[in-house]
């Protein structure tokens, strides 16, 4: 154990450094607020306040319970960084231009600057955070009672320690004291703290230190290696079962608390200066969160293995190095949590007594008339700092009274999921209301509603165990004794545990009725405009309500107003350069929005409107206007739908004119091919012809014999010749709109028998054998004889030429299928290649032996042929060794019988 007055001392002097740390960066900023404390990294370490004492001493008792479930925690977030950086970037950029001061203040301006709204969700805000504080206060009084506790730690490990309520009240009263010290001494302008930021960058460097060197020391010294650590692993913790439905639930939870979460929305969105910090927060933020989980499972193993069996494993990173006598990492670790849990405090409360302060008292203090345009500036700035003070200990206080009535039910990481299901109803009024021009206030007051309700029955409620609101038997058998009304079990839904089963039943509700609602009622013409300006905010950035709304009121009343708010100082500032308005008496639709906007940076949106509203004497909303912006709005999205179609036609015709780009310079390659084929054919023969015939003129002397020879030769030659003219004349032939052939009705057989007899020399001279195989009789074709006759000896030429079987053999047989007669040439060769299936059939392909086997005409002329007589010539699909060709013809009488 470590004595309690050491420990004592070390918080206390722990807070002093983090106050003096708070102290310069507001004495920095004042000075210079574009300076480091407005960096990226400064900004990024702010984000991880999500890592409190549930991740810090929590993660690592869920890693020991449920193994890999622990990672949802931390995946959550990295996805939303990560993969809805396009979201957080417009979330952000409407926070920044319209001065958001939460996320209470952001969704009742987007839907017509709502008090309604704003109370509702900052209702819900305080609710759905008081589980989380008493987490917090939980996790600092275990982690004090365990490193203070009399009979060691390895006691303290194994027992089941009853909750210290005396000193989680004087922690609460504490944390009280130093959040008003850190973050409500002043009225902020945009509700930044760059003080509390400063101090909260330092908080995450001592918690990812501490936590690294508890896992450093469990890595390789405890366990030796890395290797030792997963040895003698519980097999529990690699349980198959964790990846299911509560795994995405947990993924989606997480991912939606990084947002919704008041003190989240806080540092991303309030805090944020400029797109830079977002982006850099996008790559290390999710860093962050994998440095601060790298050690959770070495830990969680260690303290399964070397603690006794029952000590608590929320306490793992605590009483592992207690028990090892390792007192100064115990006490890195304990300062660790404090930071954790302190940090989470502070910044929560902050932002839940900024929401208070603006969405519920100061508009019923302006609708009491408590708050009056004639009262004293420093008055009202007064009024609202204790207001904000009085809010913090209340909110602290409560989450002290949940922590006591809720007792010991629940471990670190339950406690924290049931704020994050809470606070997850806001995203669906959040995101449509970024999105969704035609959702309204209505839908989004009803789907909050519901889905608040929901989460309270199904989840808030019965976690305290039937000692508030809700009884033990209302919780086991339903309200009323009915079982469909069972919070666990509504409706009849048993399939989930109590978190999916919750998160299940209020987000479904809230979506629908926020979804419903909208498409049943209208927008109020603020909210459409309030619409156009958050949705097109990358395009509306320099607009604001001056082209719709018109308002009167006096520059008098509007300073009066402003000056109590805003102070003195800044009133000066504001009215500097508003002379003329001041000698006109009667102020501008301009300084009218601006007095609003600077306004609505303390106090809220809704506030300022409602301070606002106090001085004018009259207000019209432009409903021309507002059609025009509308109508851009629209005209903008049917512009881009209409240029994203015109895009993708574009790119079909260009992909299809590069596909016709290619196959015609295909074409032109094989066009000179051929020509140069052709050339070279004409070019032998001729010379042959020529050659012979200089030799048979100059020599007229020579014997018969010879002059037999050389006529023989040049009869050869011109045979030849017209035999390759004869070629391309018939592949010309073929083309349409050539002249016509004349048809009749023949046996197709008389044409095969006629090829092989053709072909017979050239098999023998080849040492190739032609074997017919079945036949068939009484089966006529209509075209012509001789042009199929041409086709089969093409095919058998082709099977003797192109097969370099030491004993080729080619087989033709015919059969009848059905209507049609069907020839088959085949030969043992090697083959054709996939790739060359259909390539054989184009003109003036030659295949790999393009050189020595003529111009590549046959193919094509047989092909054409066939079809002309409305059959068909393909290679067949066969799989054994050889090619086989196809001739597939119309009959005009089915065969009487088949051989």
């Amino acid at each position: 154990m470590l004595p309690v007055n050491l420990v004592v001392f070390v918080c206390l002097a722990y807070v002093s450094l983090l106050f003096l740390v708070a102290f310069a960066g507001d004495r920095k900023a004042s000075r210079d607020p574009s300076g480091w404390l407005s960096s990226p990294l400064v900004y990024t370490l702010s984000i991880s306040i999500y890592c409190t004492s549930w991740t810090f001493f929590g993660a690592v008792g869920s890693a020991a319970r449920s193994g890999a479930e622990f990672v949802t925690i931390y995946l959550g977030p990295v996805v939303v960084f990560a993969g809805w950086w396009l979201f957080l970037r417009k979330l952000v950029t409407v926070g920044r231009v319209y001065n958001t001061t939460s996320i209470a203040d952001l969704i009742s301006a987007r839907f017509g600057k709502s008090p309604t709204l704003g109370v509702l969700i900052t209702v819900m805000a305080l609710v759905g955070t008081t589980p989380y504080i008493a987490l917090q206060l939980k996790a600092l009084t275990s982690s004090f009672q365990v490193i203070t506790f009399p009979a060691g730690a390895v006691v303290a490990a194994s027992v089941e320690l009853e909750p210290d309520f005396v000193t989680a009240f004087w922690v609460a009263v504490g944390l009280c004291v130093f959040s008003i010290l850190f973050g409500v001494r002043n009225i902020n302008v945009n509700e930044r703290h760059h003080g509390v930021i400063a101090a909260i960058a330092v908080e995450a460097l001592v918690k990812l230190c501490a936590l690294v060197a508890v896992g450093v020391w469990v890595v390789f010294a405890l366990a030796d290696t890395p290797a030792a650590v997963f040895e003698n692993a519980p097999v529990s913790l690699s349980n198959a079962d964790s990846f299911g439905t509560r795994w995405v639930a947990l993924c989606f939870l997480a991912g939606a608390a990084v947002i919704c979460l008041p003190r989240q929305f806080q540092v991303t969105v309030v805090e944020n200066t400029s797109e830079q910090q977002l982006r850099t927060a996008s790559w290390l933020f999710p860093l962050y969160l994998f440095l601060i989980c790298l050690f959770i499972l070495p830990i969680a193993i260690a303290g399964l293995r070397f603690l006794p069996q029952g000590s608590d494993p929320d306490l793992f990173v605590l009483t592992l190095p207690l028990t090892a006598g390792q007192d100064a990492i115990a006490l890195l670790a304990f300062l660790g949590g404090f930071s954790s849990a302190t940090s989470m405090v502070i910044v929560s409360s902050i932002a839940l007594s900024t929401m208070i302060s603006n969405h519920i008292v100061m508009p019923i203090a302006v609708g009491l008339g408590l708050v009056q345009a004639s009262a004293g500036g420093s008055t009202t700035r007064s009024f609202i700092l204790r207001v904000r003070r009085t809010s913090i200990c209340v909110i602290i206080m409560l989450g002290f009274i949940y922590f006591w009535l809720s007792g010991t039910s629940g471990a670190l990481a339950a406690i924290g999921l049931i704020s994050f299901c809470g606070v997850a109803q806001f995203l669906p009024s959040l995101v449509g209301g970024l999105y969704w021009r035609r959702a309204t206030q209505a839908g989004a007051v009803t789907g909050l509603s519901a889905g608040f309700i929901v989460w309270c029955y199904t989840l808030f409620l019965p976690s305290f165990e039937g000692s508030f609101l809700m009884s033990a038997e209302a919780i086991e058998n339903g309200l009323f004794g009915w079982f469909w009304l069972k919070p666990h079990a509504l409706f009849g839904l048993t399939e989930f545990d109590p978190l999916v089963h919750a998160l299940f039943w209020s987000l479904s509700i809230n979506v629908v009725l926020f979804v419903g609602v909208s498409l049943l009622t209208e927008p109020t013409p603020l909210a459409q405009l309030q619409a156009t300006l958050f949705i097109d905010v990358f395009r509306r950035q320099t607009e604001s309500e001056l082209s719709v709304i018109r308002r009167t009121a006096r520059v008098s009343d509007l300073r009066q107003v402003a000056g109590r708010i805003l102070g003195p100082e800044e009133t000066i500032r504001l009215f500097q350069d508003e002379d003329s308005h001041e000698r006109s008496s009667i102020a501008s639709d301009e300084l009218i929005s601006l007095v609003e906007a600077r306004l609505a940076a303390n106090v809220g949106a809704a506030s300022a409107r409602s301070l606002v509203s106090q001085v004018v004497t009259s207000e019209t909303i432009g409903v021309e206007e507002l059609k025009r912006l509308a109508g851009e709005a629209e005209q903008i999205r049917a512009y881009s739908a209409e240029l994203e179609r015109k895009s993708r036609q574009v790119e079909a015709t260009a992909a299809e004119l590069a596909k016709a780009n290619e196959q015609l310079r295909e074409i032109d390659i094989r066009k000179d091919e051929f020509l140069s084929q052709v050339s070279h054919e004409v070019r032998t023969p001729m010379t042959s012809i020529r050659s012979f015939s200089e030799i048979l003129l100059e020599h007229r002397d020579l014997d018969e014999p010879r002059k037999l020879h050389f006529l023989g030769i040049i009869q050869s030659e011109s045979f030849r010749l017209t035999r390759l003219l004869d070629g391309i004349l018939d592949l010309n032939m073929q083309d349409p709109g050539e002249q016509a052939w004349d048809e009749e009705a023949f046996d197709p057989e008389a044409a095969i028998d006629h090829a092989v007899e053709t072909c017979e020399p050239l098999a023998r001279a080849a040492g190739a054998r032609i074997r017919r195989g079945r036949r068939t009789r009484n089966l006529r074709v209509m075209g012509s004889r001789d042009r199929l006759t041409q086709v089969f000896i093409n095919l058998i030429s082709n099977a003797i030429k192109h097969n370099p079987n030491p004993a080729p053999e080619v087989v033709v047989s015919a059969s009848r299928r059905g209507a049609n007669y069907e020839a088959r040439v085949r030969d043992n060769g090697p083959g054709i290649d996939a790739d060359h299936r259909e390539s054989i059939f184009r003109k003036f392909f030659r295949g790999n032996a393009a050189v020595a086997s003529g111009v590549g005409l046959g193919l094509p002329i047989s092909r054409k042929i066939v079809n002309r007589f409305g059959g068909e010539l393909r290679l067949s699909d066969r799989k054994a060794p050889g090619a086989e060709f196809i001739v597939r013809l119309p009959t005009c009488r089915a065969a009487d019988d088949e051989i």
